[in-house]
């Protein structure tokens, strides 16, 4: 059963834009922190953005001022508006949802191994999308 579908991701110019979109049930986003991983080729899984369950947003240093997550209850989707992108931001990017406070994957861990972790404890975890940014 897939609780979360990610769209949006593609290719762009650096510099360009992305709209990520990511919907679940209501269920995957009741009282639980939403957010955005990725990874890119032997690249760390890296937290991108999230917003906790008190509304708090928490960005990552490398795309700070130039993503924006936001959150639409009523369509019960949670977008990543990606602004001027990078060559770096290149990377599948996941969603997740959790009821407990979403972390950092552990050092060296694979996305899709978090996102095994993450759905073990009765969290959610999107399929993925790709961004390509050229130069």
């Amino acid at each position: 059963e897939v609780q979360l579908v990610e769209s949006g991701g593609g290719s762009v110019q650096a510099g360009g834009s992305l709209r990520l979109s990511c919907t679940g049930s209501r269920s995957t986003f009741d009282n639980s922190d939403v957010g955005w991983y990725r990874q890119a080729p032997g690249n760390e899984c890296e937290l991108v953005s999230m917003i906790r369950t008190d509304g708090i947003t928490y960005y990552a240093d490398s795309v700070k001022g130039r993503f924006t997550i936001s959150q639409d209850h009523a369509k019960n989707t949670v977008y990543l508006q990606m602004n001027s992108l990078k060559p770096e931001d290149t990377a599948v990017y996941y969603c997740a949802a959790d009821s407990s406070p979403l972390t950092e994957a552990r050092e060296s861990e694979s996305c899709t191994d978090f996102g095994d972790f993450l759905r073990a404890d009765f969290g959610y975890w999107g399929q993925g999308t790709q961004v390509n940014v050229s130069s």
